[in-house]
């Protein structure tokens, strides 16, 4: 055969189209997904809603008790005012689930296959993951925001420490996303995708989220005040409440890029393993 035949024979490769609009149709076909079936996403706002109820209305009086009063103003913290931004962070980690979740269906389904043979961008199925995931999150916010302001929660913050305080929580379930986007990819079932975010859901707890560091055991301590959520949550509650910051404006957000780094060379490296 020759040559002219033989490339006459071959195969047509796909023409590599734009990977913006590639993108955008990704996050089209995921939120119509998540419309179709908001099981996942309702139950990443019903657990912080949950968790909410139960800590102010059940342990609050207990452990309300225990905070400390705000330096200088004589007044006792509420609890609900202390454990809010704790609870507006978990939303954010529940978020982490259905991310996962959702990645490793495509992977476990073949769907990943089927668009390798398509015309489109190969980092457009992960960036219309994730772009979801963060529509996702930020309407899981507004729910939790509006139970707690419903619970008696009642920040003092401005406009501008508002929009601050949004923007450390969009920074953090970007980052969170793409860590969990990379569980997805190397998940070998939904079920363990579903299972894999587990820790990033509980290290609030582990934080200042439900009480201070202050109070806690030597090691648990140490670790509550140095992990990545606890700088988070202070920074929040300081947006949101006028509690002193400190350093932990910085170290959010330098805790936030390093796992947003970290999950994006996670997850490129396995999604160009799995499209090879």
């Amino acid at each position: 055969m020759s040559s002219t035949a033989a490339h006459a024979a071959a195969p047509a490769r796909p023409v590599r189209s734009h990977a913006l609009r590639d993108a955008a149709t990704m996050l089209r076909r995921n939120l119509k997904r998540a419309r179709r079936y908001p099981s996942l996403t309702a139950t990443t706002v019903i657990m912080p809603v949950v968790m909410l109820l139960l800590f102010v209305y059940v342990f609050g009086g207990a452990l309300g008790t225990g905070i400390a009063p705000v330096a200088g103003s004589g007044e006792a913290v509420r609890y609900v005012d202390y454990i809010a931004p704790g609870i507006l962070l978990m939303a954010v980690t529940s978020g982490a689930i259905a991310t996962a979740v959702a990645v490793a269906v495509d992977m476990t389904e073949g769907t990943v296959n089927r668009f390798r043979t398509m015309a489109i961008s190969r980092a457009s199925v992960l960036t219309g993951h994730v772009v979801g995931s963060l529509v996702q999150t930020a309407i899981g916010l507004v729910a939790v925001l509006g139970a707690a302001l419903a619970c008696g929660f009642r920040p003092n913050a401005t406009v501008v420490e508002w929009a601050a305080a949004l923007g450390v929580l969009m920074l953090l379930a970007f980052a969170l996303t793409w860590v969990s986007a990379a569980m997805g990819l190397v998940a070998k079932t939904v079920e363990s995708a579903s299972n894999a975010p587990m820790p990033l859901t509980f290290l609030p707890f582990m934080g200042s989220s439900i009480v201070p560091p202050e109070s806690m055991p030597g090691a648990l301590r140490w670790f509550a005040e140095y992990q990545p959520f606890t700088p988070v949550n202070e920074t929040l509650r300081g947006l949101l409440m006028g509690t002193p910051i400190g350093s932990s404006g910085p170290l959010a957000l330098a805790w936030s890029a390093v796992l947003a780094l970290a999950g994006y060379l996670w997850a490129r490296r396995k999604a160009r393993r799995a499209q090879r």
